[in-house]
């Protein structure tokens, strides 16, 4: 194996680079890349992380990377996979930026962006679904996650409370409620 460093530099270079809608969008790659592909992470601790990231904070996408680049090396291995995520949607956003006026009245590039639009549902929604098979959310129990989104939506319940409380709740059922295996 060469330098970790650079390896994973280069994945999760290739991660952001190709990833259109957000952190959602790139679970599938990450998954082919750093579990399939290196065999970095097992399939369960990505399905923790996506978790933790999704709890904490910030960027999905940096937080994922962040978590996966310390279980590597550290803090240099946090550092290096976060630069290396974040780097090509700077690149793109600043060459959009010295080019948007020449851009902004295009037709063709509006209906561009509007193409894209639904492929971003489909890409967020696939691996929300395969999520929630990992995490075995099925009929029973399909009601935490919609509740939870419910209870923000229409009562206007604050997001944060919501993951304490379903971490908490995790917690008491792991803890004394669920059948030792």
């Amino acid at each position: 194996m060469g330098n970790i460093y650079w390896e994973s530099f280069r994945t999760f270079f290739k991660i952001g680079l190709v990833t259109f809608g957000g952190g959602y969008a790139m679970i599938p790659i990450i998954q082919e890349e750093v579990v399939e592909k290196h065999k970095w992470i097992g399939k369960e601790e990505l399905l923790d992380l996506i978790a933790i990231a999704q709890s904490c904070p910030g960027v999905f996408a940096i937080n994922i990377s962040i978590f996966i680049g310390y279980k590597l090396r550290n803090i240099k291995g946090a550092v290096c996979s976060a630069a290396a995520t974040a780097l090509p949607s700077f690149l793109i956003i600043l060459l959009i930026a010295m080019f948007f006026h020449q851009f902004q009245d295009n037709k063709v590039m509006a209906a561009i962006f509007r193409g894209i639009r639904p492929a971003v549902v489909a890409l967020i929604a696939v691996p929300t679904f395969n999520l929630a098979k990992s995490a075995r959310i099925n009929l029973a129990n399909c009601w935490i996650p919609i509740g939870g989104a419910m209870a923000i939506w229409a009562l206007g319940v604050s997001p944060i409370l919501i993951i304490i409380l379903a971490g908490v709740a995790g917690y008491v059922y792991g803890k004394y409620i669920k059948p030792t295996e």
